[in-house]
């Protein structure tokens, strides 16, 4: 047994080795460890990850819930309440074996796309308490997949589908907490107001995290947010926080990798939420936020957008060609969409349709 834990720490530095080398987009354990933390599985859950990569959610809710002094038999239950989807067979198999090396003796882990199943035959037995992930985003997927999902919701981009999927999958009172970047926050394209009307009318979004860009440098430099909902009610406000960098020294997996310590900030706010306003360079300037309370009329009031205590400075970084054409792309969005807003907003001021 000791031999296997101790293969087990060497097989983990060894995946986060492949994974920088491979240039694999991954999610830092940090940010599994803190959506876990608040989603709080129990030890009855039953936990998914519908693009599991390599494990980390799954193996972050595991120790979580063993954590809980469960019985020989409980053990049993949650082992087989995991359950996992990855689409490439690297990832796949390296999850498989990330798994087996914590016990769990017959992973439940799907070699597959949860995208080409059609959401309309979900039944009960399909749906989860627990959803913890970051799906991939900046793909795009076929039109024979997007016609898995609703038309007033459907979409190329890979990540407005997870979070239609993530939406169909969470049991009533269940919970979730899922990275996503920041298209889908400030999108107002029509398919993204719908998913992000139904989420904030069937489920309760209590809290957005804004997350600075190198949290995922070197794969990508564009901003990521956690968002964390629950099937509870519809919703009433949501609290946003802005993460900023600490010492304003930017995320690297060499030098400054992301920690569980340096999240700090976010659990000392979770727990005693206040509103932060920002220090202003002089009075003209406009009155920013780093943490606030929106209410869901203000939402609706901006045209579903969910852009509130964003960063006042954009970070830099040295991306390769497809990064920067995707960074460039994502940056196109969120601008088009700013000046979209604020031309319907004069348009409603002066009576224009």
């Amino acid at each position: 047994m000791d031999e296997r834990h101790a293969f087990n720490d060497i097989y983990e530095t060894m995946l986060r080795g492949l994974q920088k080398n491979s240039g694999e987009f991954f999610t830092p354990r940090a940010l599994t460890s803190l959506i876990v933390m608040k989603t709080n599985p129990k030890k009855t859950d039953r936990v998914a990850d519908f693009a599991a990569g390599t494990g980390g959610f799954l193996v972050d809710a595991l120790k979580h819930m063993e954590a809980q002094h469960p019985s020989i038999d409980e053990i049993k239950l949650i082992h087989s309440n995991l359950y996992g989807v990855e689409k490439k067979q690297l990832p796949y198999m390296l999850c498989t074996t990330n798994l087996l090396l914590h016990d769990v003796d017959n992973p439940n882990i799907i070699h597959g796309n949860t995208l080409e199943e059609n959401i309309r035959d979900y039944k009960e037995a399909d749906r989860f308490d627990v959803i913890v992930m970051n799906p991939p985003y900046g793909g795009s997927e076929l039109e024979i997949v997007q016609k898995n999902f609703p038309p007033e919701t459907r979409s190329a981009e890979t990540a407005d589908l997870f979070m239609i999927e993530i939406m169909y999958r969470l049991r009533e009172n269940g919970r979730c907490g899922v990275i996503l970047p920041e298209g889908l926050l400030f999108g107002l394209e029509p398919n993204r107001v719908e998913i992000k009307k139904k989420l904030l009318n069937e489920f309760n979004l209590h809290t957005i995290i804004r997350l600075p860009g190198s949290c995922f440098a070197p794969y990508t430099g564009i901003n990521t947010n956690l968002l964390f909902f629950d099937k509870t009610e519809a919703t009433k406000g949501v609290w946003f926080y802005r993460f900023d960098l600490p010492g304003g020294k930017k995320f690297s997996m060499s030098k400054n990798p992301i920690t569980i310590e340096k999240l700090q900030p976010i659990l000392d706010w979770w727990n005693n939420r206040i509103e932060i306003k920002d220090e202003k360079e002089d009075e003209t300037a406009t009155e920013t936020w780093k943490s606030r309370k929106v209410s869901v009329e203000e939402i609706k009031e901006s045209g579903y957008s969910l852009d509130f205590c964003g960063f006042p400075k954009e970070e830099t970084f040295v991306l390769s060609p497809e990064e920067t054409i995707k960074a460039f792309k994502e940056q196109r969005a969120y601008l088009d969409a700013k000046m979209d807003r604020q031309l319907q907003i004069i348009m409603d001021k002066l009576g224009v349709k």
